[in-house]
C-alpha cells in the first residue's frame, strides 16, 4: 500500500504475516479509497477471531456497493494457497474484478519469474471474471505503474482491459 499510494509509512508494516485484523481505510483522496482487509496469514490467529475476520470480510465485500475491485498480493515464491482459491472463487461469485499483484518479483530470477507468471495466467483464465496478473516488488519499484494503471481504470469506472506486466 505504502508503495502504490506512494507514501511511505502510511501503512504500518510487519514482517510477520497477518498482522491486519481490522479492516482499514486508507484515503486517497475525496472519493477514493483503498482498503486493508484481514485474512491472510492468520493462520496462527484463534478459530474464533478467524470466523470474526471471515464474517467480516463476507459483509464488506458483498454488501459494499462502490467497491470497484480487489487488489491480491500473492507472493510470486507461493502463488495461489488455499486462501489465495478461495478468495478468487468468492470474487468470481460476487462478480468483483481482481487484480493480482505477485509480489516480491525481485527475488526470482527473470525465466522463474515469468513461468510463474505465465503459470498464475493460466489458472486465473479458468475463472469467469474480469482477472489481471502482473508482476510487483516494493523494494525494486516493479510494476508500480502498471499497479496504478489497474487502479486507475477501476476508479475511472473502467474495468475491462487492465494491463498486465509481461
Amino acid at each position: 500500500i505504502n508503495t502504490i499510494t506512494r507514501q511511505t509509512g502510511l501503512a504500518r508494516t510487519s514482517k510477520t504475516p497477518g498482522r491486519t485484523q481490522h479492516i482499514v481505510f486508507f484515503e486517497l483522496d475525496a472519493s477514493r479509497r483503498l482498503v486493508d482487509l484481514p485474512g491472510y496469514g492468520y493462520a496462527s490467529a484463534p478459530k474464533a477471531l478467524q470466523r470474526e475476520w471471515a464474517k467480516a470480510l463476507e459483509d464488506y465485500m458483498e454488501n459494499r456497493a462502490c467497491l470497484r475491485g480487489i487488489v491480491m498480493m500473492m507472493d510470486i515464491r507461493r502463488p495461489f494457497t488455499d486462501l489465495d482459491m478461495g478468495m478468487l472463487e468468492w470474487c468470481e461469485f460476487i462478480r468483483r474484478p481482481v487484480h493480482i499483484l505477485l509480489t516480491k518479483a525481485d527475488k526470482l530470477k527473470p525465466n522463474p519469474g515469468r513461468q510463474t507468471f505465465r503459470d498464475v495466467c493460466d489458472t486465473v483464465d479458468e475463472f469467469e471474471m474480469d482477472v489481471s496478473v502482473q508482476l510487483f516488488s516494493s523494494l525494486k519499484k516493479i510494476g508500480v505503474k502498471e499497479a496504478h494503471r489497474a487502479l486507475d481504470s477501476w476508479f475511472c469506472g473502467e474495468t475491462e482491459g487492465v494491463a498486465a506486466e509481461k
